[in-house]
């Protein structure tokens, strides 16, 4: 059995969730370790199996100003994304886009599929069917909150069972999904999207109860320093103590 297979069998098995987490973006190579080290010592007190993520280069921010990342040689060492990462994320806006699908697919990796805002939970299975039949039966899919007119999201916690049509583990993203899209002015000029990082325990707990195979959240050592979505990171001294309300939610059911 190859290693993504291996991998997505223990994600699947993992109780009583697995953790998706990291900062956003990848903002320095010292960085990216120390918090890589800060969440997995976190995990392991609760035996959670942990996915570290952290993205090498934001190509769809709000305004072209924005901070995107180092980019895929620096990020990546050079690097090949399918020979470095574990996990291969489609972002939300292109959830539909059959071609990356089958590409991502093709690279034998773990897919992990965020539902499009705009989208209705049934497209999970159109997805999710792309990859498989690309020959890829490692997928899973990601609910990050729905549009709620042009500049807020809102999180119905009956996606997260509809999307079991799909037939694959069910995540939670509880941090972008609170997300309040291009809601903030930039100086300057341009926009930015706002948060409600306060709401991310609210969600977190709602996912848990339902009985989510994984939760996603971005998590940062200082937020309101933080180069990208600052307002929707969870603040790495607040995790252990999330972590631990979560778990006894979930053990309880």
């Amino acid at each position: 059995m190859d290693t993504s297979a291996v991998l997505f069998n223990q994600l699947k098995a993992a109780h009583p969730f697995f953790l998706l987490a990291g900062p956003n973006v990848i903002e320095s190579e010292d960085h990216i370790f120390r918090m890589a080290k800060h969440i997995k010592a976190i995990t392991s007190k609760f035996g959670l199996a942990l996915v570290f993520k952290s993205s090498f280069d934001k190509a769809n921010r709000t305004s072209s100003k924005s901070f995107r990342g180092p980019g895929l040689e620096e990020g990546l060492k050079c690097e090949a994304v399918g020979r470095v990462a574990d996990i291969i994320q489609i972002p939300a806006f292109l959830c539909r886009q059959t071609d990356l699908l089958v590409a991502a697919a093709k690279t034998g990796k773990i897919i992990n599929i965020k539902k499009g805002q705009f989208c209705a939970p049934s497209v999970m299975v159109n997805s999710t069917e792309k990859v498989r039949l690309a020959g890829n039966p490692n997928v899973m899919v990601c609910e990050r909150g729905t549009m709620f007119g042009y500049n807020d999201l809102i999180v119905d916690p009956r996606n997260f069972e509809w999307m079991r049509e799909a037939n694959c583990p069910i995540v939670a993203d509880v941090t972008h999904s609170l997300q309040q899209p291009a809601g903030k002015k930039l100086e300057g000029g341009g926009v930015a999207s706002g948060g409600l990082r306060e709401m991310i325990p609210c969600i977190a707990r709602t996912a848990v109860a339902v009985g989510v195979d994984g939760i996603f959240m971005e998590v940062h050592d200082d937020p309101l320093k933080a180069p990208v979505d600052g307002p929707t990171q969870w603040p790495l001294r607040h995790l252990e103590e999330l972590l631990e309300e979560l778990v006894a939610i979930a053990v309880s059911l």
